[in-house]
């Protein structure tokens, strides 16, 4: 086979029902595809402009350093981390899934005195737990949460953390990779200092960058740093001069990725927050009544669920890795599997953004059932 046989252009589209990434819409595909112009061309300035502007508005924020970092989830994760710890610095970290397990490996890789509360994988972590420890530990720098935890399809609450922390020198970080868009996310109502989502999420956009929102108690963290950031490509102090009105050169933007962010971010503008949330919730209900259906419960916590990452529990009788495998190869159906200690008990599906349609739901039920009877 030569190699134009073998092109992904070959490639044939697959319903998108896992933890991510969710479908495209033809709009982004076509956003992609706009020819390439220099990273400070006069054009691309002013789009970057109207990004991250949009992008302050999906946030619900008025925070100034609010901009797209190059990479895929993780490199906002680790760019919130990075510009804040110094070696020694106290930080608090809800453990109850897999990310919240990997805010606390990057948290003291990069020296910080890490406090653990965990809870059980499936549940929240209770607010008041968090404040409690918070107030055992008044030196805290930073306190990080997730708050959808796509392991577990658990949504954790927020809002009274922030409160606690706004009359404190503590700073919230918040991981919001799979929610934002996709359910209600208040940073500055909630008071939340720092987060950062994923392009491949409800946003509905490739992989490839990481929204990330810093409020001004935040970005003046950073300013008193007495080091350097030990990351030089995740540097803010830097990074946010080239998305500043300085526009001093850092690293190349990639450039075909924020025009499909900027036209993602479009399609939800004009759709509307409030009612994106809402669809979110109404298929996401649809997909649990349905799913119930065929004899499988639910994992996460009752009345804490994700309406747009779903993990359900599997029946007896169901091979795990069999089903998933018929799904995709027969109907070209992508589902999430368990991950570490879920591993073939539970399956994580997936109802973000372009995939989160009624019709989509009909679609996967139809096929399991197909291979299940």
């Amino acid at each position: 086979m030569s190699l134009s046989e073998n092109s992904s252009t070959k490639m044939k589209s697959k319903l998108l029902m896992g933890p991510g990434p969710s479908n495209v819409s033809r709009r982004v595909y076509d956003a992609l595809a706009t020819p390439i112009i220099g990273h400070l061309d006069p054009e691309f300035l002013d789009m970057m402009d109207e990004t991250t502007q949009m992008l302050r508005d999906v946030f619900q924020t008025k925070n100034k350093l609010t901009i797209p970092v190059s990479g895929t989830g993780s490199s906002g994760m680790e760019a919130g981390f990075v510009n804040i710890l110094e070696p020694g610095d106290k930080v608090v970290i809800g453990v109850n899934g897999v990310f919240g397990e990997r805010m606390s490996d990057v948290a003291s890789r990069y020296g910080g005195e890490v406090i653990r509360i965990e809870e059980e994988w499936g549940r929240i972590i209770e607010p008041s737990r968090v404040i409690d420890v918070l107030k055992q530990n008044p030196d805290t720098k930073l306190v990080a949460i997730v708050h959808a935890e796509t392991s577990t399809g658990a949504k954790q609450p927020l809002q009274e953390i922030g409160d606690y922390v706004k009359g404190t020198d503590t700073l919230l970080l918040v991981d919001a990779v799979t929610s934002l868009a996709g359910c209600e996310l208040k940073i500055d109502d909630w008071n939340i200092d720092i987060c950062y989502s994923g392009t491949q999420k409800c946003l509905s956009v490739p992989p490839g960058l990481s929204p990330v929102t810093f409020s001004d108690k935040a970005v003046d963290v950073i300013e008193a740093r007495g080091s350097k950031v030990e990351s030089w490509y995740l540097d803010l102090s830097m990074i946010r001069k080239y998305w500043g009105s300085e526009r001093v050169y850092h690293h190349t933007a990639p450039i075909s990725m924020i025009y499909a962010l900027r036209e993602g971010l479009k399609i939800i503008l004009e759709e509307g927050l409030e009612e994106r949330h809402k669809r979110h919730q109404m298929v996401g209900d649809y997909f649990v009544e349905e799913i119930s259906k065929l004899g499988f419960s639910l994992f996460a916590q009752e009345g804490h669920r994700l309406p747009m990452l779903v993990s359900v529990v599997l029946p007896d009788g169901i091979d795990d890795d069999q089903v998933r495998s018929k799904l995709l190869q027969e109907h070209g159906i992508e589902i999430g599997v368990g991950l570490g200690k879920t591993r073939g008990k539970i399956w994580r599906i997936g109802l973000m953004g372009e995939s989160c349609t009624k019709e989509n739901v009909d679609i996967f039920i139809g096929a399991l059932k197909e291979i299940i009877s």
